[in-house]
């Protein structure tokens, strides 16, 4: 009699790799930002802002933790938060927008062919810079983020371009373009007086699932539900149900064959969701 192999289970493999990152220097260098500049750790839900929070919240347990609501969230993402949150005993804090993101796209008529096109506030300056201004106004000028430098040119220009000009403190200068990357890489000082760092900035995202597996990590049971539905790995993300700036890569796909009965009622509000599908 043969059995079935059931093959190589990846998660498994994963957390018998070793890192090749410095931990707790990742970690000294968090309380150092967080004792310099107070702030909060931006929590969205997704696989990299897991990988900050954690971190974050073995160095700092009871820092304070921004989850910005869009109104747009996945129905799983609203339950793991409040599991996590239990889970790690977290010093949570949700925000929400003046106005929330289905309620700013409907209202511009740009979704349905028969309404009128209305001018409408801008939906980064809502949704996100001044959700975000409010939390720095509570926290502090600081903040913990999970954004990478291998997730958009502009985040690896921002990157490099603050290392390039922060100067080495180091009571021995780095030697090496390494160690400076490790001693003082993924800060970013903003025009605003506030200041981001990244504990995984320069990660790739093999590294994060490795770190989520070995760690053993609670991951959003989004992307589990989207590799089930057969999305590739570009489609895996965790963020608003809809997002303009990728509507022509299936991302209305995924969410029609996984979540219909909220596809149809985004649909009845936002009629031009037919159309990428």
């Amino acid at each position: 009699m043969t059995t079935a192999n059931p093959g190589l289970n990846v998660q498994a493999l994963r957390a018998l790799r070793a890192t090749t990152r410095d931990l707790p220097l990742v970690r000294d260098r968090i309380r150092t930002h967080l004792d310099a500049h107070e702030g909060y750790v931006a929590f969205s839900g997704g696989k990299d802002s897991l990988v900050a929070l954690h971190l974050a919240h073995q160095a700092v347990p009871d820092v304070p933790v921004v989850f910005f609501d869009s109104g747009l969230e996945y129905p799983e993402t609203y339950a793991y938060l409040v599991d996590l949150a239990e889970a790690w005993d977290l010093n949570l804090h949700v925000m929400a927008p003046s106005a929330g993101a289905l309620e700013l796209m409907a209202s511009a008529g740009g979704w349905d062919h028969t309404a009128p096109d209305q001018a409408v506030p801008d939906m980064h300056t809502v949704l996100i810079t001044e959700p975000a201004a409010a939390a720095h106004r509570a926290h502090g000028p600081g903040e913990i983020w999970g954004v990478r430098a291998a997730e958009a040119r502009g985040r690896a220009a921002a990157y490099t371009n603050a290392l390039r000009r922060h100067p080495c403190t180091c009571p021995r200068p780095c030697s090496s373009p390494q160690e400076r990357r490790a001693h003082h890489g993924g800060r970013v000082a903003r025009n605003d007086g506030t200041v981001a760092y990244g504990p995984a900035w320069d990660w790739s995202t093999e590294e994060v699932w490795t770190y989520i597996a070995r760690q053993k990590l609670p991951a959003n049971p989004v992307y589990a539900k989207l590799q089930r539905l057969g999305a590739p790995e570009h489609a895996l993300r965790v963020s608003t149900m809809l997002d303009g700036s990728h509507l022509t890569e299936g991302r209305i796909t995924w969410l029609r064959r996984g979540w219909p009965d909220l596809f149809e009622e985004l649909a009845a509000v936002l009629p031009r969701l037919r159309e990428y599908v």
